[in-house]
């Protein structure tokens, strides 16, 4: 019977000590060889079902999310959906986002100049929902530095003043025990935690659809798509398929079997492995007299006043990043206590 630690070992062989998942993960090799069959294939003229591979990876994701496949859509990116969602959001609606949360997340309702956006620490978000209060959107993990949401909080405040909620969980959905039936709209990119090429992302909706337009509908997102491929589309998908963007296929095929790998691993034990690494870096940062960004349960450990020093971590072989002038470190199911002994003995040095 197979392990996780080998089926770790099975998938994954860094060349480096790479500590840098929140910003792109390592493909498995079983994401590899599929991504290798199918540009062999598409470059010898023999068909593939790419998408049968684009409805598996709707259905991986949505057993990830503990939602039905009928609710999720397919698409490439968080920015696009964010603008989806915008986009259905009347004039003089207030929107309430943390201060400083992604780009990707926030800025599409920043460009829609008659919406009323107030932004709060992430800390006081769920305090700051009020009466009018219409979207209430937050990242369960922040890029910059892993603190987390609390997504109860704010999901239970926005119930009592009427207001819908967005999750981006590009950072957490891979390692957090996410409950995406409990917000409204929950997105994600696929190609961070859950190790996915780029060009996967998914946007999570309600039953009823959320409200959403599908403004950027094409022959995918009819019932019939292959029946739909001329004039205007006759009948959408009646399930959030109708959201889908014209997906990137070779991504999606690869995309596969990431997921399938991330569900044979189970969530829970890829958190407490993260979790166990980054709870080492905290102890020896503490030796060193570094004291990092408060996240608990968060296995991003963002350190201030050492983001200068990528550069020469990454010159000896450590790749991770530098966000907001802190250095940032991910930890996932590929990494060991030796890379975390490593990245403190050169900065030790």
């Amino acid at each position: 019977m197979e392990t996780f630690e080998s089926l770790v070992r099975a998938e994954f062989a860094p060349k480096n000590t790479y500590l840098d998942t929140a910003s792109l993960g390592l493909l498995p090799a079983r994401t590899v060889r599929a991504l290798r069959t199918a540009v062999d294939a598409a470059a010898t003229g023999r068909p593939t079902d790419m998408f049968a591979d684009v409805e598996a990876a709707r259905a991986s994701f949505a057993r990830l999310m503990g939602v039905p496949g009928r609710r999720v859509a397919a698409g490439a990116s968080v920015a696009v959906y964010t603008g989806l969602i915008a986009a259905a959001l009347p004039e003089g609606a207030e929107v309430l986002t943390p201060e400083g949360d992604f780009s990707s997340l926030v800025n599409p309702f920043h460009v829609r100049r008659d919406l009323k956006v107030r932004s709060v620490p992430l800390e006081q978000l769920a305090e700051a929902v009020r009466p009018g209060t219409a979207l209430v959107v937050v990242s369960a993990a922040q890029s910059s530095d892993g603190r987390i949401a609390d997504l109860p909080a704010i999901r239970a405040a926005a119930r009592e003043h009427g207001a819908r909620t967005y999750v981006d969980a590009s950072q957490a959905a891979g390692w957090l025990d996410l409950d995406a039936d409990a917000h409204d709209y929950v997105s994600a990119v696929a190609f961070k935690w859950l190790l996915c090429p780029r060009g996967v992302a998914f946007l999570v909706v309600p039953d009823d659809l959320g409200g959403l337009s599908p403004l950027f509908a094409g022959w995918v997102a009819g019932e019939r798509p292959w029946d739909s491929c001329y004039g205007p589309v006759e009948e959408l998908a009646h399930s959030a398929r109708r959201f889908d963007e014209s997906p990137a296929l070779f991504s999606y095929t690869g995309g596969r079997r990431s997921l399938e790998l991330v569900e044979e691993l189970g969530v829970g034990a890829v958190r407490a492995h993260d979790l166990a690494l980054a709870e080492r870096f905290r102890t020896g940062l503490a030796s060193l007299g570094h004291e990092p960004v408060p996240a608990p349960g968060s296995p991003i450990v963002s350190v201030p006043g050492l983001g200068h020093r990528q550069s020469e971590l990454s010159d000896a072989g450590i790749e991770l990043s530098a966000r907001a002038g802190n250095l940032r470190a991910a930890f996932h199911l590929y990494n060991t206590p030796a890379d975390v002994d490593r990245l403190l003995d050169v900065l030790a040095g």
